[in-house]
């Protein structure tokens, strides 16, 4: 690197001697109360095991600048890692200032200045808080309010508040929530004294600092390889922050990558793997960083004719182009995902088919070609592509497919988006072909205990409870037998099944149904009729199809469930362009 790269140890102490800015295009402050909680006894028990020690707490990638201030000089640097740590420093600082009698007048002094220090023109000092948050203007004023001033962190009322507000700004809220888990870390008999002199002049940080932006973003990406843990997106972030020159451009794109890596939140990855499919259409043989890397930003291709690799155009480049692609697919994420514009205004169709594939499928890359599909054509016939998706989709993992072939398929529909010239070029291709005799083999057979059961039912559910309304399973579901698994002897099901006809019958489709609570096993025991009364009194919330099952049938007997059996493998079917005749029905369902 062209730029001179600073790099040291510094103690507490002296780490509160520099300027810090936490710039616009950073993360929020994340910390709950489990992380900070963690800091404070770490540093505790270094200090009860040996105080003399030195306890290392983390490393700090800056961006150093010179500043002016009139006549002061001074150089503050950008916190491109380690926020989290120095921000906790500088609450359990301000925690301690109030916390610390006034006659102990050195130790409020101390804290003070770590946190605000008043202008000394003559040894260059500026007036001004040690860590500026540009994250948010919001932060800034809590921090002035809260942190800065004295007494302000036993407001202990206000901070209670603030977490109960759920749209209130989340490193708020995680301020609010670290002060008052410091406050009671030291309330429930930990000493300051003990505490902060050993954090001040024996917990020490390392840093390095370069002074062009790029450099320091190389830097940051060089920590991750070192040990430092770092989300792949907090990387990504960083690489293609560095190509943006313009101080406003890069603000208005650090602030939209920070709001779509706060609505994904933990998921953020997985969309940018999503976006990476679309662009790649192969399966992922790396993580996720080189991916982009390799495939994307610097793709290249093997040349058999010369025996080595050559060159391939960008599918993307770094910087605007990056952003501007993510930023485009959020939207179309939000669009299908969280609005009600789908085109369908008297209809909840789309979006019940959308809840049932989130809620019930086991893996989420058939996100990936649904994107592809709604960049390119929007909501025109995108009900018709859904279903054609969820099929191939659900079948492959039905029929047991392997997860390789499964990828394989998907990334094949994205290429069909792409290269086919309209909606019913795309509809008609193969990709969406299903394996429907192993499919039939699967579905007639006992599916309970399966992985996929329980989205069979909810489909079938779904096809009884239509799209006048919105389908909104809860989130426990379980999967009931009627004719339960092990009746008790005297029960009516040993007089009306034979052990034969139990072994047959008790798996199927046709005798489950899905329940809104956990199994019950004092009723899956009980007598048909005491079973049917007790559900419809209210004890357990019933789906669409179980409510029609316990309409339609006063008994349960073998006719009873071989015909139940048999209407729901025939929805079923359907929903999967199956269609067999009364005879080719009566024959799978024997």
């Amino acid at each position: 690197m062209a730029q001179k790269i600073e790099s040291d140890k510094l103690f507490v102490k002296d780490l509160f001697k520099k300027w810090y800015r936490i710039p616009e295009y950073q993360r929020p402050y994340v910390w709950g109360p489990d992380q900070v909680i963690e800091m404070l006894d770490d540093v505790y028990r270094a200090h009860e095991s040996n105080p003399d020690t030195q306890y290392f707490l983390g490393s700090m990638v800056l961006k150093k600048s010179d500043k002016h201030e009139g006549t002061t000089k001074y150089e503050e640097y950008d916190l491109l890692d380690g926020q989290q740590r120095l921000t906790t420093l500088f609450l359990i600082t301000a925690v301690v200032r109030d916390l610390t009698p006034a006659m102990n007048e050195p130790r409020v002094k101390t804290c003070r200045d770590s946190i605000f220090q008043m202008a000394n023109p003559d040894d260059n000092v500026p007036e001004r808080i040690r860590i500026v948050f540009d994250i948010r203007d919001k932060v800034c004023d809590f921090v002035n309010e809260y942190v800065k001033t004295d007494g302000g962190t036993l407001r202990e009322d206000d901070f209670k508040q603030i977490l109960k507000r759920s749209d209130e700004d989340i490193s708020i809220r995680n301020m609010s929530n670290a002060i008052l888990t410091i406050h009671s870390f030291f309330n429930n008999g930990n000493s300051i004294d003990k505490f902060f002199p050993f954090l001040r002049s024996n917990v020490l940080m390392i840093y390095v600092a370069a002074e062009e932006l790029e450099d320091a973003f190389h830097l940051f990406t060089v920590m991750n390889n070192r040990g430092v843990k770092l989300r792949n997106s907090d990387i990504l972030k960083a690489e293609n922050l560095a190509k943006i020159a313009d101080d406003v451009a890069r603000t208005k794109y650090a602030k939209m990558w920070e709001s779509i890596e706060e609505y994904f939140a933990e998921d953020f990855d997985n969309f940018l793997s999503h976006l990476r499919t679309i662009l790649v259409k192969q399966k992922a043989g790396y993580n996720l960083l080189k991916e982009y890397e390799e495939k994307i930003y610097a793709p290249k291709e093997f040349d058999r004719n010369v025996e080595t690799y050559i060159n391939k155009p960008p599918l993307l480049t770094k910087g605007k182009s990056t952003f501007d692609f993510i930023e485009s697919y959020y939207k179309h994420y939000l669009a299908l995902f969280e609005e009600d514009h789908y085109g369908l205004t008297d209809s909840f169709e789309l979006h019940n088919q959308l809840k049932l594939m989130q809620f019930g499928l086991e893996a989420d890359y058939w996100i990936a070609p649904l994107l592809r599909y709604y960049n390119k054509y929007r909501t025109d016939r995108i009900l018709e592509f859904s279903y054609l998706l969820d099929k191939k989709f659900s079948s492959d993992w039905i029929t047991a497919s392997s997860p390789t072939y499964r990828i394989e398929n998907i990334n094949t529909i994205i290429k069909e988006i792409e290269n086919t010239p309209d909606q019913t070029t795309l509809f008609s291709s193969n990709a969406f072909n299903i394996q429907k005799q192993d499919f039939l083999r699967v579905v007639t057979g006992d599916i309970y205990g399966r992985r996929f059961a329980r989205y069979i039912l909810l489909k079938i559910d779904l096809a009884y409870h239509g799209h006048t309304t919105k389908f909104s399973p809860p989130e426990t579901v379980s999967i009931e037998h009627i004719l339960p698994q092990t009746p008790k002897l005297e029960s009516q099901w040993c007089n009306e099944f034979t052990e034969t006809d139990r072994e047959n019958l008790t798996n199927k489709l046709g005798n489950l149904i899905l329940l809104s609570r956990r199994k019950n096993t004092a009723q899956s025991n009980l007598d048909y009729s005491k079973k049917r009364e007790k559900y419809f009194k209210g004890n357990v919330e019933l789906f669409s199809n179980s409510i029609r099952i316990f309409q339609e049938y006063q008994t349960w007997n073998k006719t009873d469930l071989k015909k139940n059996h048999k209407d729901m493998l025939v929805k079923l079917l359907r929903l999967y362009d199956i269609r067999l005749s009364d005879e080719e029905i009566d024959t799978v369902v024997q």
